[in-house]
């Protein structure tokens, strides 16, 4: 997997392969906050990006002066609330007008909302929605995805099976060839009392059924196990996954979120992240989110394509 951030200068590697050839346009709900804003500034000027601003505060002229910078590549949209700035910009996105969906400073809720109506919405019909991660904390030695810190609050063996594809195939995308896949527990014991581990048995052998594709999986295991070689031997752990993991699947929506705020806070890790299983991928970046994070995640999407 390609570098993500540079570490000595703490810059985003934005060299990651364009799959498409083609600028993205983006629709992007209430960008009303400075992180937001100098997220799409960077955007415009490095040429990643289009944007179509659905301005929910009419006090707020930044997105006009953009749309006076940028005339080609940025267009506004006024509306009457958070509600209705996420309606419009869900339309624009499943009309195809739009190649990916993003929050501002509005509530996930709020745009989620818009994203799941079952008439105007844009989940793919038969598809989960799940929340991918990747991450670069310069203590490992490599980039690293997780899944679910967002979405789904407890997965059920067909979100598992879900989250394990996309997860998959978004690393082959990030140039992982056979990505190692841990799924994380507490310990390394199958138990009734902990559904998520029977469940792992099963997702491991779809893999071995060949499911998911050219992968390596194991689990259940400890976060540590997966990305520390000498804790995994000194467990008597022969996976070929630990101390080597590209992709974390978590148990539960607590477990993935306490992981991605701990490495962002403890860890000094930068951290992008998008849903998948919908019309168009969808950033989601917290409010919180620094700007580098907002932007890998913009630049991760743009550049993946579909």
């Amino acid at each position: 997997m390609a570098r993500l951030i540079d570490m000595e200068q703490k810059d985003i590697i934005t060299f990651l392969p364009d799959n498409t050839g083609r600028k993205k346009r983006i629709a992007l709900a209430c960008p009303h906050d400075g992180h937001t804003k100098e997220t799409v500034e960077r955007a415009l000027k490095q040429g990643i990006a289009s944007f179509s601003l659905f301005i929910a505060d009419k006090t707020d002229s930044w997105a006009k002066d953009m749309e006076r910078r940028f005339p080609s590549e940025v267009e506004t949209v006024e509306c009457d609330s958070q509600e209705d700035a996420a309606a419009k910009a869900v339309k624009m996105a499943k009309s195809g007008k739009a190649d990916i969906l993003m929050k501002g400073t509005i509530n996930t809720d709020v745009l989620l909302r818009a994203a799941l109506d079952k008439e105007r919405g844009i989940l793919k019909k038969g598809k989960v929605m799940t929340h991918i991660a990747v991450t670069s904390i310069p203590s490992y030695k490599k980039p690293l995805m997780f899944s679910d810190a967002a979405v789904i609050p407890r997965p059920a063996l067909e979100q598992f099976d879900a989250i394990v594809g996309y997860c998959a195939q978004a690393a082959r995308k990030l140039g992982v060839k056979k990505p190692n896949i841990a799924l994380i527990h507490f310990s390394e014991k199958n138990n009734a009392k902990f559904e998520h581990t029977l469940h792992y048995q099963e997702i491991i052998q779809r893999a071995k059924e060949g499911r998911y594709g050219e992968v390596n999986i194991g689990g259940p295991m400890d976060v540590k196990t997966a990305c520390d070689a000498e804790s995994g031997a000194i467990k008597g752990i022969t996976s070929s996954v630990v101390g080597n993991a590209d992709v974390l699947i978590f148990p539960n929506i607590e477990s993935g979120n306490t992981f991605y705020k701990t490495i962002s806070l403890f860890a000094n890790a930068t951290t992008a992240g998008w849903l998948e299983g919908t019309d168009v991928p969808v950033i989601v970046s917290s409010r919180a989110d620094t700007v580098d994070s907002k932007f890998l995640s913009l630049a991760l999407v743009c550049r993946l394509g579909e």
